[in-house]
């Protein structure tokens, strides 16, 4: 008997809540900014040898970009890219005090980046929200500053903060920054049990006062944790193809995504890396369904838990939990119509 039909994930109308922009550049893109700025394009190498690696290539990309147009450019084909993915609304992280500090400029890189996603959602109609991330090594009171930059731009785009980068870097020395962001409206979501433990993911939630958390595949060792997510509905941005390519995990097949699922954690997809894995949403998501031969309800049910957990405004959510729901229905008629002794139709494919 043939497999089950599923469903294209392309036609999905997808929430993506953790991507990073540094990590969804154009190739090509890469290497021409390279090139106009006088410096080799950064070479990943295959594999990674730990995080440590990624790290460093992440730091040689960064590096590449210098010029208003260069960071302008790269959001506006990250919206292109994301719509044609079948993405409707994404929260994309941004390293924008990294940039500024590194450019002797703090607002430059954040406000082109800012301008490029207008430009970009204006030609392709996805909906964005930026989040500033803060790497854990670097000093608290630039951590603040970069709560002054997401306050300063919330109108234009600006939805959250959070820490990421080396988890052996704690999070209580950043307590009182997101206390004041949480005051202050602004979203919180940190990177945690991504490569340490579950107390990484604990101090993401109390003394960081964590909305969302990034990865958190880590916190299947401590029951106690487990329990208290699946009680708090605490989200988890769970990015499997990430996860193996930076040998955190050795392959899908050994990743802790069937047992959080298992275990009724909230659990939903995103890519984190894309340049690295090579995959986009839909490819990440075929991938997780075909590993864990996961049904297209399981598909759908991992999208409404990112639409729910997305900072999008009502009506997006509405409009999005609607489309998936649409989506579902034709996996079901596509099934039915594959259903042997019935006949197919082109419409049902």
């Amino acid at each position: 008997m043939p497999p089950p039909a599923h469903r294209d994930p392309r036609t999905l109308p997808k929430a993506h809540l953790h991507v990073h922009l540094e990590s969804a550049i154009r190739p090509a893109t890469l290497a021409g900014i390279a090139a106009g700025n006088g410096l080799p394009p950064p070479l990943a190498p295959a594999p990674f040898a730990g995080f440590a690696a990624f790290a460093e290539h992440g730091g040689a990309v960064r590096d590449v970009l210098r010029r208003p147009d260069d960071f302008h450019r790269i959001a506006a084909e990250f919206c292109a890219d994301q719509a044609a993915d079948g993405v409707r609304y994404v929260e994309v992280t941004f390293t924008a005090l990294g940039h500024g500090t590194r450019l002797g400029d703090p607002d430059m890189p954040l406000e082109a980046v800012l301008d490029g996603l207008a430009e970009g959602a204006a030609a392709t109609g996805i909906g964005y929200g930026v989040i500033l991330d803060h790497p854990r090594r670097r000093p608290v009171d630039r951590a603040r500053r970069t709560l002054d930059l997401a306050v300063r731009h919330r109108a234009a785009g600006v939805v959250g903060i959070g820490l990421a980068g080396r988890e052996e870097h704690p999070v209580e020395p950043f307590a009182e920054v997101f206390a004041e962001a949480r005051d202050a409206g602004v979203h919180v979501v940190h990177h945690a049990g991504e490569t340490c433990g579950p107390r990484s993911v604990r101090a993401a939630l109390d003394a960081g006062r964590a909305e969302r958390i990034g990865h958190g595949i880590r916190a299947l060792d401590d029951p106690d944790l487990v329990a208290e997510l699946r009680h708090r509905a605490i989200p988890l941005e769970v990015c499997p193809s990430s996860n193996v390519a930076l040998g955190i995990v050795a392959s899908l097949a050994e990743h802790p995504l069937p047992r959080m699922l298992a275990a009724d954690l909230n659990v939903m997809i995103s890519t984190d890396v894309p340049d690295v894995t090579g995959r986009d949403l839909t490819a990440e998501l075929a991938a997780v369904r075909d590993a864990y031969n996961l049904d297209d309800a399981a598909i759908a049910r991992l999208h409404r838990a990112a639409i729910d957990a997305s900072f999008a405004p009502d009506e997006v959510k509405a409009e999005m939990r609607r489309g998936t729901d649409e989506w579902l229905a034709g996996a079901r008629i596509a099934r039915r119509v594959d259903e042997p002794g019935r006949g197919r139709t082109a419409s049902a494919r």
